[in-house]
């Protein structure tokens, strides 16, 4: 069956309204669902090309927003270095490979991300060792995120494991997005796949994002958190899964 590109831009219009629902209602998951979605029509790299715009707008009025920005960069600049080295090592990488395993690996980090979720797995970082954990932490990211367009694994779980309060931890987290962002249109611009074709999907997904953020965040309070993130990470699951598999078969 061959898809038009009317029907293509609908199709992905739905998914960045999905994904910005989700972000309303929990705060994060924008780039895990719609690069996962995505990846079940164009691959991985070609999906985190047309995130790069409706991420980057979503992130940075995520980051800016919250009044601790100052503080959160001082103590998140390890993350932030080990994640600018780690998507150079991914970009190389990318380009080497042709992305040609790229699919498999992101299933792999979707199952990953959603079995620490469902089991809620949390870590807790010393203080002594937060600058070099933070560090490697970063260039694992920064590798995964080049390679898949997945930013989740193992920041978030780093950033939970620091014990920061809910209004901090949310504004870091988008700090950390925005960087990642940044990161991977970097990589993703030294593979060569970035083009003049991902323009309108990616309009209509900032669109798209916005409304599915603000009707997130006006049944954020009629919908259970934890049913919803039981929902959540078990989409993942099945959605990780079925591109991990569908890549090796």
């Amino acid at each position: 069956m061959e898809f038009t590109a009317l029907s293509i831009l609908i199709a992905i219009t739905a998914i960045f309204l999905l994904a910005g629902f989700v972000k309303g209602v929990i705060g994060m998951g924008l780039p895990t669902v719609a690069i996962g979605l995505l990846g079940l029509m164009m691959t991985p790299a070609q999906a985190a090309a047309v995130l790069i715009v409706p991420s980057l707008i979503s992130n940075i009025w995520q980051a800016v927003v919250g009044g601790a920005f100052r503080e959160l960069v001082a103590r998140l600049w390890p993350l932030f270095s080990g994640i600018a080295i780690g998507a150079a090592i991914g970009a190389i990488w990318l380009v080497r490979t042709g992305g040609s395993s790229a699919t498999f690996w992101l299933g792999v980090a979707l199952v990953a991300y959603a079995l620490l979720g469902l089991f809620k797995v949390e870590f807790k970082v010393p203080p002594a060792r937060e600058t070099s954990i933070g560090f490697i932490s970063g260039i694992v990211t920064g590798v995964i995120t080049a390679g898949t367009g997945v930013f989740a694994i193992p920041m978030v779980p780093y950033l939970q494991g620091l014990g920061l309060d809910r209004h901090r931890l949310v504004q870091a987290l988008g700090l950390c997005f925005t960087v990642c962002t940044i990161a991977l249109a970097g990589a993703l611009g030294h593979a060569g796949e970035i083009h003049t074709e991902v323009l309108w999907p990616s309009l209509a997904g900032v669109i798209a994002v916005l409304a599915g953020m603000r009707l997130g965040q006006l049944l954020r309070g009629r919908i259970r958190p934890d049913v919803f993130r039981l929902c959540f990470f078990a989409g993942l699951l099945m959605l990780g899964g079925h591109l991990a598999l569908r890549s090796v078969l």
